[in-house]
């Protein structure tokens, strides 16, 4: 009986991979954050392509730790499309719903018609 012990691998390189790419994206984040090259400071869909970058940045890191630390490079398809399709929805609805109220809170408080009393 001593053949059915299950045999475990050890992720260490795996690991280390998804940490080395995370700090590199992270790096990138940091940089464009404090340089902020004058070239992204153009507005694309109500927002500068640097804010785009960022947002795009994060969506990965956040994609890239669900695959590697929540196991969903070996599940099935239909779970992994599951979990990640509803996360991208979600925080797409999100920075839809941002933009939008905020645009139209920026532009009440431009206006004049309530004073910046906060």
């Amino acid at each position: 009986m001593a053949h059915d012990i299950a045999h475990h691998e050890s992720n260490t390189k795996r690991i280390w991979q998804v940490f080395i790419l995370l700090s590199v994206v992270t790096i990138v984040e940091v940089v464009l954050g404090i340089f902020k090259p004058e070239v992204l400071n153009n507005v694309v869909l109500g927002m500068k392509i640097l804010n785009w970058i960022f947002i795009i940045l994060t969506l990965y890191k956040a994609y890239l730790i669900t695959w590697a630390f929540m196991h969903m490079e070996g599940e099935t398809k239909g779970l992994r499309r599951s979990v990640v399709w509803t996360g991208v929805f979600l925080v797409c609805y999100l920075i839809f719903i941002l933009l939008t109220e905020g645009g139209y809170v920026h532009e009440v408080f431009q206006n004049g018609h309530k004073a910046w009393d906060f």
